[in-house]
């Protein structure tokens, strides 16, 4: 709507809906688009709003593709626990593994053919989404190919072209942030808070923001605890001492964290990631999970 209006003539401001004293003078038992109007006309005048970024045209669509292969990805991840419920109805479990070959491995077992024909559909179907699966990743490969940002966060151990493309996609302009503690909260991976006085208190954390990129974020964190690769060696050593403290979970976020705030530091200084630097060791008491 903004895009239209502005190609009308029209100056636009998209404001934060989420910021609160732009609903100072409206109640919140009663909404109307007469009193929506009303309170943003208010709020306009009194100059009590937070501007909302807008996506640039180049990730937008980058945020698009990947997008549709998050869909790809769930449609998958939906067929294979269909599968492997119908198999265990008949005491059958099929072989760990990776996605892409979850059909062979099926394929490859001693199945009566009644239950062979029931799930054939299904592996069909996957079959299909696999192939469209490396199309998208090989359209994503080559538009973010030609874009340095996403090749120097790819430097970060465990971080691929899907991770760095989405995590470029949601920070975008990289100035709109003073701080990484700023990109940290900004993807939900800071704790709730409810402080009083004397009292601190401290929840799970808040899940705000973009949530497919604060869930690569944690896949790459389990990544690098689990396949140890030597670049990661310092953050993984950091994580685990969180985790014999206070579990493997809140270490899990706490990496995710850590590495929001590297990707994010890449972005501003121009640099490729440094094994040497060792992570700070403040973060850790400040995560929760």
């Amino acid at each position: 709507m903004a895009r239209g209006l502005e190609g009308l003539g029209h100056g636009v401001i998209v404001a934060d809906p989420n910021f609160a004293p732009m609903y100072a003078t409206r109640t919140r038992k009663v909404k109307t688009d007469r009193r929506d109007a009303r309170a943003l006309a208010e709020a306009c005048r009194l100059g009590a709003y937070r501007r909302a970024h807008r996506l640039s045209d180049p990730q937008r669509h980058v945020r698009g593709r990947l997008l549709v292969r998050d869909a790809l990805v769930r449609t998958r991840t939906r067929y294979i626990s269909l599968i492997r419920a119908l198999l265990r109805q008949h005491g059958s479990r099929v072989p760990s593994g990776s996605a892409e070959a979850f059909p062979r491995r099926v394929l490859a077992m001693s199945l009566p053919g009644r239950l062979l024909s029931q799930i054939a559909p299904l592996l069909a179907v996957m079959r299909h989404v696999n192939r469209q699966l490396v199309y998208s990743d090989q359209v994503i490969e080559e538009i973010t190919t030609h874009d340095e940002r996403v090749q120097r966060l790819r430097s970060v151990p465990s971080i691929g072209p899907v991770t760095a493309a989405a995590f470029v996609a949601t920070i975008d302009d990289v100035r709109r942030f003073r701080r990484a503690h700023e990109v940290e909260a900004s993807l939900g991976l800071v704790p709730r808070e409810l402080s009083s006085r004397e009292s601190q208190r401290r929840g799970r954390i808040t899940k705000a923001g973009h949530a497919r990129t604060r869930w690569l974020l944690i896949q790459a964190a389990v990544s690098i605890l689990r396949r140890r690769p030597p670049q990661a060696e310092a953050l993984r050593t950091w994580a685990l001492h969180i985790a014999a403290r206070r579990g493997k979970h809140i270490a899990t976020v706490a990496l995710a964290r850590r590495l929001a705030g590297i990707l994010y530091a890449l972005l501003r200084d121009g640099s490729v990631f440094d094994p040497r630097r060792s992570p700070r060791p403040e973060a850790a008491a400040t995560v929760a999970a």
